[in-house]
């Protein structure tokens, strides 16, 4: 087992190569959240039809550019959540599980699910400012706007330009829902993952190597989505807004189910879906592997004292 440290690295490394691969869909997704805010069906203009069309259309007007927006953002948020999601989930189960059962090694779903919440909700906390930057960077279209638009010119001038008109306060807007949405994802995707892989060897006789990685993360990936879609488009919304469109996340999703319908918290799913199920597999693929990497590294470079305190 590596250190902390180095689960948090490979986690972070991990996840910032996923991203690169899927960031395009995370761009559609937004902009299909945002399409149509606070309107009716009717008045809804669809700029963007969909997955594939969102891409060819952003293609055509923005070139690979446009569906690349804020990936330096996404870059230092997924170094940051994930990071966080898969270096301190191991050691808050082991010390719930062994306040509760006096034994590290128990596998308990409930812990399992705590404790992926728990390190989700402590990376999104610490990764908000990015997440709140990249998401308007993203929405921005000279051409099919949708939302409320922010020209920024880089990921740094947007931080900048919210911590001198906001202040630390505006940096921070959106961050409750951000934790629930996360905390959701989190609380499913590695419990899913581990109990997708135990299945997998118990029943099928899988062993261990990428096709047991590939079928154990296509299952958790799944299940985040469904359960995470309905908050991130709260999310979504909320990091969007000028001003006070939005009083709390409850009168978003209120007025958004009020509006538009129940079904508009999923809007942009299947986006979403597009891009959590490659993002989900080369994250926890690419963590196992990292992981290996930094196991390797810390057992050359580091005494077995040194490794235990950090």
């Amino acid at each position: 087992m590596s250190t902390t440290l180095g689960a948090f690295i490979a986690g972070g490394v991990a996840a910032c190569g996923a991203v690169t691969v899927t960031h395009g869909f995370e761009t559609i997704k937004i902009r299909l959240q945002l399409q149509g805010e606070l309107q009716s069906k009717k008045e809804v203009v669809r700029q963007y039809k969909g997955v594939f069309h969102g891409v060819a259309v952003v293609l055509k007007n923005e070139g690979p550019k446009g569906l690349l927006r804020g990936l330096s953002c996404a870059y230092i948020y997924q170094m940051t959540l994930n990071g966080c999601r898969l270096g301190f989930y191991e050691p808050i189960r082991k010390t719930v599980t062994t306040a509760i059962f006096k034994d590290p090694n128990v596998q308990s779903f409930g812990v399992n699910i705590f404790s992926g919440a728990t390190s989700g909700i402590l990376g999104a906390a610490a990764g908000s400012p990015f997440f709140l930057v990249k998401t308007r960077l993203q929405s921005y279209s000279p051409f099919l706007p949708v939302g409320t638009q922010h020209h920024y010119k880089n990921a740094w001038d947007g931080l900048r330009t919210i911590y001198t008109q906001e202040g630390i306060k505006g940096l921070y807007r959106g961050v409750g829902p951000a934790m629930v949405r996360t905390g959701f994802g989190s609380s499913v995707q590695l419990p899913t993952y581990f109990f997708a892989k135990r299945r997998l060897v118990k029943h099928l006789g899988m062993e261990e190597g990428a096709p047991l990685h590939l079928a154990s993360s296509t299952a958790s990936g799944f299940v985040v989505c469904v359960v995470m879609h309905p908050p991130d488009t709260v999310m979504s919304r909320m990091y969007n807004q000028t001003g006070n469109l939005y009083n709390s996340a409850f009168d978003c999703l209120y007025r958004t189910v009020k509006t538009e319908g129940i079904l508009a918290v999923y809007k942009g799913f299947f986006a979403h879906l597009a891009r959590i199920l490659p993002h989900t597999v080369l994250t926890l693929s690419l963590a196992e592997q990292t992981n290996k990497v930094m196991r390797r590294i810390e057992d050359r470079l580091l005494s077995q004292s040194l490794r235990e305190k950090v």
